[in-house]
């Protein structure tokens, strides 16, 4: 299917697609794959590093169409025929230094971690295990400064995601796009860039309308695309200022929401056809 008849799914990995153990059920996988066997165009959108979402689209069985991770830093689009099964094809960076600096100066326990497109990260300090995926190098804290930067990523064990929120409202953090994540996570990405304007992007690549445009998401990194789309779904387990983003709400993650979703999606093509 081409033209304006297409919708363009967009769906976040984690909380939405998997859950907090991996699990990607038969039902999500077959519904992913149904929407694009009847010729939509499906897009990961996800804050995962380009390394960490590849075995996920693997396991969907996604080779072609495009891909955003890290927030909507890095967009790839997926080529069977490319060596490494993807082409980077857009990618915007920022200097870290000052916000890392300012973090630092509140959280002197916290670990820093900037992201090595493709590859996985340098950090400041350990991450609990299995929280980041790829190579990790651990670093000087200065090392991580005046270079630029897809992703950072702030953790720290010792604080809750309230503490984070009270954090960066308090010192305003300037020049950068952020998000608080499930636990102590706070991910920032270059001013103005998020899941929404790497989609909104791509939707001008392909040629999908606005008004056929859908969501699925759970975290508050999710909002602007949310709030982007033109049918966005939250995840039942989502936090209230998600759910308020979203124009409706779905089963949780551990019920196979975002299936329901992409089935409901079928049936309402089917019948408006």
């Amino acid at each position: 299917m081409t033209g304006p008849g297409r919708l363009l799914v967009a769906l976040d990995v984690d909380g939405t697609l998997v859950d907090l153990d991996e699990r990607l059920s038969d039902r999500v996988r077959d519904a992913v794959r149904a929407v694009v066997d009847a010729g939509h165009e499906v897009v990961v959108a996800t804050g995962r590093s380009l390394v960490a979402t590849l075995p996920v689209l693997d396991r969907l069985g996604l080779t072609t169409g495009y891909a955003v991770v890290s927030n909507g830093s890095v967009t790839v689009r997926l080529d069977p025929d490319a060596e490494r099964g993807y082409e980077v094809v857009d990618v915007v960076t920022f200097d870290p230094t000052p916000a890392l600096e300012l973090l630092r100066s509140e959280l002197p326990a916290a670990a820093f971690a900037v992201e090595e497109l493709g590859t996985g990260f340098r950090l400041s300090g350990p991450f609990p295990a299995d929280e980041l995926v790829g190579d990790i190098s651990v670093v000087p804290f200065e090392e991580l400064l005046h270079e630029p930067a897809t992703r950072v990523v702030v953790r720290s064990t010792d604080h809750s995601p309230d503490d984070f929120l009270q954090l960066v409202d308090r010192i305003g953090l300037k020049g950068v796009n952020y998000a608080v994540g499930w636990t102590a996570w706070l991910d920032l990405a270059p001013e103005g860039v998020s899941k929404a304007s790497a989609l909104e992007q791509i939707r001008g690549w392909v040629g999908v309308p606005a008004h056929r445009t859908v969501a699925v998401g759970d975290g508050r990194n999710d909002v602007e695309m949310l709030r982007w789309a033109a049918r966005s779904v939250a995840m039942g387990q989502a936090p209230d200022e998600v759910k308020e983003a979203a124009g409706e709400v779905t089963s949780t993650v551990a019920e196979d929401g975002v299936a329901e979703v992409l089935e409901s999606l079928l049936e309402r093509e089917t019948m408006a056809g």
